[in-house]
């Protein structure tokens, strides 16, 4: 009875850290497929492939659930624009870019630097205060990540230093803008006036303009050829991505941007790395006591957040 009730007040209160959580473990599913596809799909050109089929799913659940456009919501509306063209416009292609260069270990371990940038940045911009014990979680699951995603494995030091520097720059731009994005959205989203959903498809519009703007300047420096979409199997596994990660992964994560405090957010949205282990088991692969230990760890911090959320609502 007691687990029942417990089970329903984090249901009904921690909506939004079970959104981050959710958009956490599809972003780890996204991430493996990526990791794939690109290898042979550019960066900037991934990024905007998976714009589109993210945006096409968001109109149709537009549609069928008869979202109204809140029209009298201007700023948030550019909030949220400036949110996309900064955490998906730039952000994801350096987060790509840097997975090219460093591999996906690494690229999440400049993630975590995340959270903490954002919880300071939404305390001195949306006066949104953690006591010492939400800090306590915070630190408690970024250390599970680290602890996780800095196990050496095979090809870790198979990068140059050229590559390294350059990886640790792009990846150091992806989790600035990625907080600077997250501090952005929480502003829009504190007014309720728009919903998690309609966020989603105006802060991917807003990238994908700004994305298919670099194209173009690009393209009059080079010349682009796509032998890559002439393989079914890569334009399914892009496009099975661009749904989980893009698609559902942003509709999620504005979801706990809205209903959650941006520091809490952003740490359990950093939690990928966790939900990596069991497709990295499927896939064949052997897990470490190591490993094993991280995640215990990240679980209890985010136990902890959970907990603090729920005395903070009661």
């Amino acid at each position: 009875m007691i687990f029942n009730n417990s089970l329903s007040f984090i249901v009904a209160n921690g909506k939004g850290e079970l959104a981050a959580l959710f958009a956490a473990a599809l972003w780890a599913v996204a991430s493996v497929v990526y990791g794939i596809v690109g290898q042979r799909i550019p960066p900037l050109q991934l990024n905007v492939v998976k714009g589109i089929v993210a945006i096409a799913c968001l109109i149709l659940t537009i549609l069928f659930t008869r979202e109204t456009f809140p029209i009298s919501a201007s700023i948030p509306i550019l909030l949220l624009c400036l949110s996309g063209v900064i955490g998906i416009g730039w952000g994801d292609t350096a987060f790509l870019a840097a997975i090219n260069y460093l591999g996906a270990r690494r690229v999440l371990l400049i993630g975590t630097l995340s959270p903490p940038i954002t919880a300071i940045a939404a305390n001195i911009f949306l006066q949104e205060q953690l006591n010492l014990s939400a800090w306590c979680g915070i630190l408690l699951t970024i250390l599970g990540v680290a602890w996780v995603i800095t196990e050496r494995v095979s090809g870790d030091g198979d990068h140059s230093p050229k590559h390294l520097w350059t990886g640790i720059g792009f990846g150091l731009l992806a989790t600035m803008t990625n907080a600077i994005a997250t501090v952005i959205s929480r502003a829009a989203l504190n007014t309720g006036s728009v919903s998690p959903l309609w966020a989603a498809l105006l802060r991917l519009s807003a990238a994908e303009i700004v994305l298919l703007f670099w194209i173009v300047v690009q393209r009059k420096n080079q010349e682009f050829s796509y032998p890559y979409w002439q393989s079914w199997r890569i334009i399914f596994a892009t496009c099975f991505a661009a749904f989980c990660g893009t698609y559902l992964g942003i509709w999620l994560q504005q979801t706990a941007i809205k209903f959650t405090a941006a520091g809490i957010a952003s740490t359990l949205l950093q939690t990928s790395p966790l939900f990596v282990i069991p497709i990295a088991v499927l896939m064949g692969e052997k897990v470490s006591w190591r490993a094993i230990a991280g995640v215990i760890i990240a679980i209890m911090g985010i136990g902890l957040l959970f907990y603090l959320q729920g005395i903070g609502d009661s």
